[in-house]
């Protein structure tokens, strides 16, 4: 029997699927691509925009055309969001929300045996129990996502993500080092720490413990060179906690700080609960503190009410923060959600011209950050070989620059010094020292 999957969105969905591969190899299953005929169809949907929804009905559409005999499940946030909208859509068997994955074998196996819809959603905002799925055999064999949070309480007026996810569940800390001790036994040599709102691990556990607590016990675990954290809320880098991560010899300097606006009034609305002066302050103690770091971030445009001089205080802010890449969002209108109802709709052509802007400036932010480590000497953990290209292969500094070099060996899942030797696109040509 054949399993295929297609994880839309966050990292979170991407554990999650990885955790629900596992579960099929172990049944006997054989995973091949979403292109081609399997015997079952998995789709781990995102809710975040309109268009996350729409493409979990391409994907949809796509399985059955595949393999008209093929179980088609629908599973995660959209599946939860609206299950009674996912069971109707043509050719969907099996329907299950951001709980009961674990179960996803046993229910797509019913559903063969009965051949009768299942529908398995349960209520999410008052869970108080973490999920755990957790993964013994990743299918890349160079870096680990670790799931340690779920949910979110912070209501922002743009997302859904609370009522699809419910509130904060973080993950037994014991738990937490069992598995990266296991991880680390296994050859991985980097761990990324994710969840849905990263930062607030541990404010449901009885003992008092956070997420910086978890950083430096997986810091101390021999085998593990690399730690990343998943996107963070700003507000989690109080002096204290930089004053902690700074001793950390295996945190990389590099994190991905959500902004959303560079504008205090586009904040207020959207419930972010910071100000472009806090960012920045928070912004400039990373960068006085840890050296070489790489601050990246998300930005919403077009967010209702957003002025042209509101679009403009966000294009100032981010020209003069530089920072070492922008991940840009036309806002779409989420149903359910506070800024769906408000006043001040955008034209999809005004969302068009700010992109477009902002990506112009992030891809000269982008080359400025690359271009200040041309010629230096670089650890580079190599994750895999570029098909196209005999003999390259990609993996990413510390920092999270992109990197191409040409090797005659295998380097895959390999930490290799690296010559950085000049800037093609969004990534560096590198030069192997020594070989």
């Amino acid at each position: 029997m054949k399993v295929a999957f297609a994880t839309l969105g966050c990292r979170v969905n991407q554990y999650e699927s990885e955790a629900m591969i596992e579960k099929f190899l172990k049944e006997g299953y054989s995973l091949v691509d979403f292109a081609v005929f399997a015997d079952v169809y998995v789709i781990n949907t995102c809710t975040v925009t309109n268009m996350g929804d729409k493409k979990s009905r391409q994907m949809i559409s796509r399985g059955r055309r595949l393999n008209p005999l093929a179980v088609i499940a629908v599973v995660g946030c959209y599946s939860q969001i609206a299950p009674e909208e996912v069971s109707k859509l043509e050719g969907v068997d099996v329907v299950l929300g951001t709980r009961n994955k674990g179960d996803i074998v046993y229910w797509v196996n019913r559903f063969k045996e009965e051949r009768i819809k299942v529908v398995k959603v349960e209520e999410v905002l008052k869970n108080t129990t973490f999920e755990d799925l957790n993964i013994d055999e990743y299918q890349d064999k160079t870096r680990a996502f670790l799931k340690i949070q779920d949910g979110c309480n912070r209501f922002c007026s743009y997302c859904m993500i609370p009522f699809a996810r419910g509130a904060v569940c973080s993950k037994d800390p014991l738990k937490i080092i069992e598995e990266v001790k296991e991880l680390a036994s296994n050859g991985f040599k980097e761990i990324i720490l994710s969840g849905i709102h990263t930062a607030s691990y541990g404010v449901d556990l009885k003992e008092s413990i956070t997420l910086v607590d978890i950083i430096e016990a997986v810091d101390k675990i021999s085998g593990i060179e690399r730690i990343r954290i998943g996107s963070i809320d700003p507000t989690f880098f109080t002096p204290d906690v930089v004053d902690r991560i700074i001793s950390l010899k295996n945190l990389c300097p590099h994190f991905h700080l959500s902004l959303q606006s560079g504008c205090e009034e586009t904040l207020k609305r959207m419930n972010r609960r910071y100000t472009p002066t806090e960012y920045s302050g928070i912004v400039n103690i990373l960068r006085k503190n840890i050296r070489n770091v790489s601050i990246t971030t998300d930005i919403i445009v077009g967010f209702p009410g957003e002025t042209e001089d509101e679009f403009e205080s966000t294009y100032k802010f981010l020209s003069d923060i530089k920072l070492s890449k922008i991940h840009v969002f036309k806002y779409s209108p989420r149903e359910g959600t506070k800024a769906a109802q408000m006043k001040g709709q955008l034209d999809g052509t005004i969302k068009d011209n700010r992109s477009t802007r902002l990506i112009q400036l992030n891809n000269n932010l982008e080359k400025e950050f690359m271009g200040k480590f041309i010629g230096t000497n670089v650890k580079v953990l190599f994750e895999e070989k570029i098909n196209e290209f005999e003999n390259i292969f990609s993996g990413y500094t510390e920092n999270y620059i992109k990197v191409f070099a040409m090797s005659k060996n295998d380097i895959s899942g390999k930490l290799i010094e690296v010559s950085l030797d000049r800037i093609e696109n969004n990534y560096i040509l590198g030069i192997i020292n020594n070989e």
